[in-house]
């Protein structure tokens, strides 16, 4: 691939006697990476990379099909690269170059042959129906590292990504029936661990080598590698592209640096990740409008028995046990009231006081 820019023989002993002196065009230092940014978008399984001047666009998608013979209960992962002159006037528009398949390869390597994602719970029905995922990494502006800056693309898109409910069913127990997302919440992918590209170049004779190269660091170089390692410090690929050979002692530190940049970055995947998720769940809550309980003004009622209301009361008390009174005995049972009430009047006759000056008047 034609460099987009290619520099004179001045600018090339500068930037190598730059690097000699540990110092980068851009100011900075051999093993540290430019500013990285993750945004997502309004879909599931969408996310754009910012790695300084570079920006790679991932999108996750899912279909099922057959699977393949050798591994009939295993679902599938595929890595698709599109490379626009828009993003740089050396790429040319049609078929992918020789660039864009290394870099699909070098992704691909990382994370479908560490099994970063489970292959097995992608599976519906054993030899008839599997989820092919499928991620695209679009390149909108080249400003070096595209390795590394779509290898973080691929990673929080698949972990942002969700794959429709299905249920099996029907009288041989094989037909699948995919819900739509209102009806059940898609699933996430499972994934074990994020395998993170980390991109070394060479200068010199090798002895001088840093992280991150930007596209003119890269115009300049003599051999580039890149290490695919996770937070665990496990590696998970090297490859080796052209130029210089490397001292196995060199090697062993870029994997070292490489171990602590991973588990940097896993991090900030991580943190951008659980914030998106969040966001996601508040916007599906519904909220409703309290009720407000309404004051119902009623009117006190003071209840005044008389003693009138008071031997009407007593008279239609119903009889217990289901007996019933004779007219003779209720007309006794009226005549012992009114004598009660007789009897009660007297003694409240007998305590008044009696007037001042005269006899009691009875």
């Amino acid at each position: 691939m034609d460099q987009r820019w290619r520099p004179t023989v001045n600018e090339r002993e500068f930037i190598e006697q730059a690097l000699q002196s540990d110092l980068r065009v851009d100011g900075r230092r051999p093993f540290d990476f430019r500013k990285l940014t993750i945004s997502f978008g309004r879909e599931d399984g969408s996310a754009e990379v910012l790695l300084g001047e570079t920006c790679v666009m991932g999108y996750v998608t899912a279909q099922l099909v057959p699977p393949y013979k050798d591994r009939p209960n295993e679902g599938t992962l595929a890595i698709f690269t599109e490379f626009s002159p828009m993003a740089d006037p050396a790429f040319e528009p049609g078929r992918p170059g020789e660039a864009a398949i290394e870099l699909g390869r070098v992704i691909d390597r990382g994370l479908r042959e560490s099994r970063a994602v489970d292959m097995e719970s992608l599976c519906v029905v054993a030899g008839k129906h599997v989820w092919a995922v499928r991620v695209d990494l679009h390149i909108l502006d080249n400003g070096g590292n595209l390795t590394d800056a779509a290898n973080i693309a691929a990673l929080a898109a698949l972990s942002t990504f969700r794959r429709p409910e299905c249920t099996v069913g029907g009288d041989d127990g094989q037909q699948v029936t995919v819900h739509d997302p209102e009806v059940m919440d898609p699933l996430p992918l499972t994934i074990h661990h994020l395998p993170i590209a980390v991109t070394f170049a060479y200068f010199g004779d090798g002895n001088i080598m840093v992280i991150d190269p930007t596209y003119k660091e890269e115009a300049v170089m003599g051999g580039r590698m890149t290490a695919t390692i996770n937070s665990n410090g496990d590696v998970c690929a090297i490859q080796k592209a052209g130029g210089e050979g490397v001292m196995s002692s060199v090697i062993m530190q870029c994997l070292r640096i490489a171990s602590v940049k991973a588990a940097d970055i896993t991090s900030k995947i991580k943190t951008k990740v659980d914030k998106y998720t969040t966001e996601k769940a508040l916007q599906k809550v519904k909220r409703t409008p309290a009720i407000v309980a309404k004051e119902v003004n009623v009117p006190d009622v003071t209840m005044k028995e008389s003693t009138h209301s008071a031997m009407e009361n007593q008279t239609s008390k119903a009889p217990n046990d289901g007996q019933q009174i004779s007219e003779g005995d209720e007309n006794h049972q009226n005549t012992k009231m009114i004598s009660t009430l007789t009897a009660d009047r007297t003694v409240k006759h007998k305590q008044t006081p009696t007037s001042v000056g005269g006899p009691s008047n009875w």
